[in-house]
């Protein structure tokens, strides 16, 4: 029996928030005055082994990810993507998370500590911005996804402003990055029936410069965030061709020996 399409596997999404942003202002609070603490480090302990066990989760590129501040820009199937953009580099990778997960008490503890901050989607949230900026300005990794949510279809989506705005207003390369698997891996009750598990492949590609400003507009940031994600969409495109036509163990053969997709 053929997959259902892609949209099925998702329940449907919530794109607005409610609730006050004051009801999130905690939450942005620790993570602009502190690191990721300990949370963090066992999530790492823990999930690491699975990913790169059980998911065969590799990667490529993991050089262009530089020093200092970074901004990582990956394409979004699953709930999945945090931990596979982030399981093998070393520095914390802090991500904007839908804040419809902080209703959850102990999630929201979980996402807290581990460095995670809210976004409340469908609203002008500033205090995302602010915190994002802080987290850059200390040299830190920031992760947001630039369709604003999980694709719906069996393809990278659209890009929103959001991370037009971040590559304009804070200063620091965007590394565009495709996320390969995940798309098959969020279909884990079929994949478990036939007892197949998809692999993953996580390709970094060249980070991206953009000339810092104080305050841009919408036009700049639309076309900052269309630049981000055309990269990132020729990555995801270019890896799922040629994963496709050689297989995985030749494309990973082929990036060490410096040749990548496309």
């Amino acid at each position: 029996m053929a997959d259902p399409p892609p949209e099925q596997d998702l329940k449907p999404q919530v794109y607005r928030e409610d609730r006050p942003a004051e009801e999130f202002a905690r939450f942005h609070e620790r993570v602009r005055t502190r690191e990721p603490d300990w949370l963090y480090l066992l999530a790492r302990v823990l999930l690491t082994p699975i990913v790169a066990g059980p998911l065969r989760l590799r990667v490529i590129g993991r050089s262009n990810v530089p020093r200092g501040a970074v901004v990582l820009a990956p394409n979004h199937f699953s709930g999945w993507d945090h931990f596979m953009v982030a399981a093998f580099l070393s520095r914390p990778v802090q991500f904007m998370a839908k804040s419809q997960l902080y209703a959850n008490p102990v999630l929201a503890f979980i996402l807290s500590h581990g460095g995670a901050f809210p976004v409340r989607r469908g609203t002008a949230d500033e205090e995302t911005f602010i915190t994002a900026y802080s987290i850059l300005r200390r040299g830190g990794l920031v992760l947001l996804y630039p369709e604003g949510g999980r694709s719906r279809k069996g393809e990278p989506g659209r890009p929103r402003r959001g991370v037009g705005r971040i590559a304009l207003e804070g200063g620091a390369p965007v590394v565009p990055v495709a996320v390969h698997g995940t798309l098959q891996l969020r279909r884990w009750r079929r994949n478990l029936a036939r007892l197949r598990i998809p692999p993953v492949t996580v390709w970094y590609g060249e980070p991206m410069h953009f000339e810092q400003v104080e305050s841009s507009d919408a036009s700049a940031q639309r076309e900052a965030a269309t630049a981000v994600f055309e990269r990132v969409r020729s990555m995801y495109a270019a890896l799922d061709a040629a994963v496709r036509s050689d297989g995985r163990r030749a494309v990973l053969r082929a990036a060490r020996a410096g040749r990548l997709p496309g």
